[in-house]
């Protein structure tokens, strides 16, 4: 196993559904991305992720803040603004009712946060022609499980013009036994890990 290779995804157990599959999940990719072999995954991540933008360049590229040990898009999202002028986008999210937009972000520490107290940008609301999303765990078809709130299965719902690219580290790799499609997940049009970029 290369320094690249996260250990593999936790196997299903016996009545494991969506959501002891993304407790499992995240516990696994926080204690891996206190490892040393994290370090080159996301040089190797950032590497394979630049290559699909550049193929795409948007104008706008929504991004997310990381948390729970998640692939941090901020060198990239700033190498985007600094390469060829792309304007960059936060999620904002609020609880009751649950929705979420993307906010302008100038690249530099937020000082906002949204209604899950996660930082934000700042400014009127807009919309991304390509928006990296992150995912606790995806399939070969670019099936996501995300945490369970639906706040970007509902954007992109709405949004359907929007170019939505899955962000993950490989161990939240899972079969098609292990996480089936749910008729409200979105389709992403490729995840892009640091092993791999699975397309659909």
């Amino acid at each position: 196993m290369s320094d690249l290779n996260p250990p593999a995804s936790p196997p299903p157990t016996g009545g494991d559904d969506r959501a002891s599959l993304r407790k499992r999940l995240i516990q696994a990719r926080r204690d891996w991305a206190t490892s040393p072999a994290c370090l080159p995954a996301q040089a190797e991540l950032e590497r394979r992720l630049w290559a699909v933008l550049s193929q795409l360049e948007p104008e706008c590229l929504g991004v997310y803040w990381p948390i729970q040990g998640e692939f941090n898009p901020r060198n990239i999202a700033c190498q985007a603004q600094a390469q060829w002028g792309a304007r960059l986008a936060l999620p904002s999210a609020r609880r009751d009712p649950v929705e979420m937009h993307f906010l302008p972000w100038d690249g530099q520490e937020p000082q906002a946060r949204d209604g899950c107290g996660l930082p934000t940008g700042e400014g009127r609301p807009v919309v991304p022609d390509v928006v990296l999303v992150p995912c606790v765990g995806f399939t070969e078809q670019a099936v996501r499980l995300g945490y369970g709130g639906g706040y970007f299965d509902r954007y992109l719902a709405a949004h359907p013009e929007v170019t939505a690219l899955g962000v993950a580290w490989e161990l939240g790799r899972l079969t098609v036994e292990q996480l089936a499609a749910a008729p409200h997940d979105q389709p992403l049009v490729a995840v892009v890990t640091e092993g791999d970029t699975v397309s659909v």
